[in-house]
């Protein structure tokens, strides 16, 4: 008998993509959605899911909402699957989620993505691979720059079956979100001495680097030109998220400089 399945969803102003999450969970007999206050539509979208629970709780970050998630929610299954509101299972992964049996000794499992632009999947998008499905009480989050990680006490596979990130919000909400998540990496970066920070984190410490590097990474290297407008589209975001971290960057040197130009 397949494993049972509770779906966890984050959201925030999510209108234009919870529908099309919740459509993708055959599966599930209870779904658990944490919003953080949205004042669209997405409250009423979800709701018309009867599988669905509906939470609110004002935001902090985001590895402090995961948790209340996890572990406030009267969750009865041992298996959770933790989704982004634009996470949408392909036909394959849905499937290999409905006939879920974990391995021996397997606590949690990867996921691999298809990055798509109003629905095309792109070539190579630069979206790494995610902790999705793990046994919730080995599982908790921790914070890092702008987004969360899941650590789970445990041994760790990989899903055969990718998923598609598929955000149709519209492009003044990206940019209002990446400036908020650039603000967030910065205070990582400035906070952190360079022997601790990755390679990529200190190739974005010098500032007029990385937003080129990026754009080049994902339009030529990934193929994003192969993929019309929407590669561009892709790498044009990805060069401008880098841009405004670098931007935040100078604010902050600039700050510094102002600062020390004071002191007595």
């Amino acid at each position: 008998m397949p494993t049972a399945i509770t779906a966890v969803i984050l959201t925030f102003n999510e209108a234009p993509n919870i529908a099309r999450t919740l459509s993708r969970l055959p599966f599930a007999a209870d779904i658990v959605v944490v919003d953080s206050g949205s004042t669209d539509a997405t409250r009423d979208l979800a709701s018309r899911d009867p599988r669905v629970r509906f939470f609110e709780r004002p935001f902090t970050t985001h590895a402090e909402q995961w948790n209340f998630a996890l572990h406030e929610t009267a969750i009865a299954s041992e298996w959770v699957l933790a989704l982004d509101a634009d996470f949408v299972l392909s036909d394959a992964a849905a499937a290999e989620l409905t006939a879920f049996e974990p391995g021996e000794g397997v606590d949690g499992y990867w996921a691999s993505f298809d990055y798509c632009i109003n629905g095309q999947p792109l070539r190579g998008a630069a979206y790494p691979p995610v902790v999705v499905l793990y046994r919730r009480p080995r599982a908790r989050y921790r914070q890092d720059g702008h987004t969360q990680r899941v650590h789970v006490d445990g041994r760790l596979g990989t899903l055969t079956a990718r998923i598609h990130h598929d955000d149709r919000k519209p492009l003044s909400h990206w940019l209002a979100s990446q400036s908020r998540y650039m603000r967030l990496e910065v205070e990582k970066l400035v906070s952190t001495p360079v022997s601790a920070l990755s390679t990529v984190d200190r190739v974005r410490t010098l500032i007029v680097v990385m937003p080129v590097a990026m754009f080049l990474y994902c339009y030529v290297l990934r193929g994003g030109m192969l993929d019309g407008l929407a590669g561009l589209y892709y790498a044009l975001q990805r060069g401008a998220a880098e841009l405004i971290l670098s931007m935040y960057l100078v604010e902050e040197r600039l700050a510094a400089l102002a600062a020390g130009s004071r002191a007595p």
